[in-house]
This record gives structure tokens, C-alpha cells and sequence, in this order.
């Protein structure tokens, strides 16, 4: 089957934000190219012998995202919608060259190439994001591996949004808690809290590709019984309280959030905001401050920020 490939190149910090575009257009697959995960989780110069040639010599300033529409659909249409969505989000992001580029690929030869890109990562004391394809040699016997294939759904664990999370969710998980992730993706924020022993998982996600590749995942991670996957919107579709509620999307998502959260939070319960880019940080803030939380931690990678607060009653 052919397949429209539509590449956009753009920044770092605006990768996550231009991959939700396009990801919004119902896209068969999306992947995206970024230098700084492979310099980061590539340390020692002999691992650059293994890696792909195409891989060893690009710019860690620009990320290359890629998209496949089936050439069924009116791509044309979805393509100048995505042009003019774009030009909004230069307003908020330096999008850098915020090109579009177009290609006829079969979905053989687009299917396993992000892979490449997608490689072991330790994200805080101890635990490891290992995709399933990959091998990895335990360095700690306190070590808590992942397994993920997060298919074409967001969350490999390499973007800073999601790492700063997990590190946050290493502070606060404890045994007996039930978690609430809010926009799961791939499902790797409830599956690493429910390693981290977490009693209870409920999922997330308007995406029904996103709830499929959740569930593989939580089964790859003998998970199954722990989570509850739903497909619908921010809260829609949730009921009950939890001790732990994490959503790693956007920054308005997460200020529609701070007006409707606080009755599905347990007494003493922790909120966990990620996604959210620095120029939009003391918005968010300023929200989760007026609807009474407290601001209990605070973590910043490049571009992003992340907040652990808590109700204030």
C-alpha cells in the first residue's frame, strides 16, 4: 500500500507541539526524529559503531518529524489546514524552518524506521525504558525495566515532558495507590507507576490507537489485571478519587484541568502536570494556584516545565 509521507522540519523545542498537529490530521503513523535522544542516551564513542550511518552526522538543533496519510484520503485539504495551524503555533514556538515536504513511500519501507531512533534510556534512580527490540544488560539490581513498543501512540520516555514525570512519579508512588494518567499515549506513565508498585491503574486517552498500544504494553509489562484503559476526553469518561493523577499533554488541556480535577483527587492527593512549555508556564501556574493547589515540586528540560501539586482545602 502507498502511503503519503508529509515531513515537517522544525526545532526541538517545538517538536511535540508540531507532531500533535499532525498527528490531529489522522495520520497512519508518526515518528519523530531527534538528534538529542541519540547523543543523550549514546555516551560512549564506541556506541556510534552500531548505530545507522544517516544517524551520525545531523544537527541537534532540528527534528524531523514524519507523518503517513493514506493517499485515499483528500490529504490536500488536511495538508493546507496543517500550513495554516503552523503559522498559529510560530506565535508560541520558534518552529525554525516549519517546512513541509511531501513523498510517495510504500508502508514497508516507513513502518520499522523510527525504531532506530528509540533506544534503552535510565530516566531517574532506577527506572529503565527498554524498547522491546533492543537488548539491555541489568547495571543495578534495583532497576525497573520497562518493556514498550509504543507502536505509532506518543511516549517512548525519551521526550523531556515524559522523563521529568517519570522522575516525579519515583518520588511519590507508594504501595496501595491508584493512578490516574490522563492522555495515556502509550501508556508508559500508568504501567512505570504500577511497576513502581502502585495498586491501580485507570487510562486514559481520546485516541483508540492509543488505548490499543496501552494495553499491549501493560500485557508486555504483566500488567493486564492492574489497569483499566478508557477511550474519551480529559475526565469524560472517569469516575472514582485517586492518590495520584498525571497528565503529560498541553498547556491549555492541563489549565482545563486545574477547574475540574480537584474531585477525582483523594485527601492528600498529587497531581502531576507535564507538557507544559516555559513561555506558557506562569499561565499554567497561576491557574493551579487560583483553584486553590499548592505547589509542592517543580522540574524544567529544555524547553518544558513540570509541577507536582497538591489540594489545599
Amino acid at each position: 500500500m502507498k502511503w503519503i509521507e508529509v515531513k515537517v522540519t522544525t526545532t526541538p523545542e517545538a517538536s511535540e507541539a508540531v507532531a500533535g498537529l499532525m498527528y490531529d490530521m489522522g495520520v497512519g503513523g508518526l515518528y519523530i526524529e531527534d538528534p538529542r535522544d541519540l547523543m543523550e542516551n549514546n555516551r560512549q564513542p564506541t556506541d556510534w559503531d552500531y548505530m545507522d550511518e544517516t544517524l551520525k552526522n545531523v544537527d541537534p538543533n532540528q527534528v524531523t518529524i514524519r507523518a503517513y496519510l493514506s493517499e485515499e484520503t483528500n490529504y490536500h485539504e488536511k495538508l493546507a489546514l496543517l500550513s495554516e495551524k503552523l503559522k498559529n503555533t510560530a506565535r508560541y514556538f520558534d518552529v525554525g524552518k516549519g517546512t513541509i515536504e511531501l513523498s510517495e513511500v510504500f508502508e514497508k519501507d516507513w513502518a520499522n524506521n523510527w525504531k532506530k531512533y528509540y533506544k534503552p534510556v535510565k530516566i531517574g534512580n532506577k527506572v529503565v525504558i527498554k524498547p522491546t527490540w533492543e537488548e539491555y544488560k541489568q547495571q543495578d539490581v534495583k532497576d525497573i525495566i520497562i518493556e514498550m513498543n509504543p507502536g505509532m501512540a506518543f511516549g517512548t520516555g525519551t521526550h523531556e515532558t515524559t522523563k521529568m514525570c517519570i522522575q516525579i512519579l519515583e518520588k511519590y508512588v507508594n504501595i496501595d495507590m491508584d493512578i490516574l494518567d490522563v492522555g495515556c499515549g502509550s501508556g508508559i506513565l500508568g504501567i512505570t507507576a504500577l511497576k513502581l508498585g502502585a495498586k491501580s491503574c485507570t487510562a486514559v486517552d481520546i485516541d483508540e490507537n492509543a488505548i490499543k498500544v496501552t494495553k499491549e504494553n501493560a500485557k508486555l509489562n504483566g500488567v493486564s489485571e492492574k489497569i483499566v484503559v478508557k477511550n474519551g476526553n480529559l475526565l469524560d469518561v472517569v469516575s472514582g478519587k485517586f492518590d495520584i493523577i498525571v497528565a503529560n499533554i498541553i498547556a491549555d488541556a492541563i489549565i482545563s484541568l486545574s477547574d475540574i480535577v480537584i474531585p477525582y483527587l483523594k485527601e492528600g492527593g498529587v497531581f502531576i502536570a507535564s507538557g507544559i512549555i516555559r513561555d506558557r508556564y506562569e499561565e499554567v501556574k497561576s491557574s493551579l494556584l487560583n483553584n486553590g493547589f499548592v505547589l509542592n515540586q517543580e522540574l524544567s528540560m529544555g524547553e518544558w516545565t513540570a509541577v507536582a501539586v497538591t489540594y489545599d482545602k
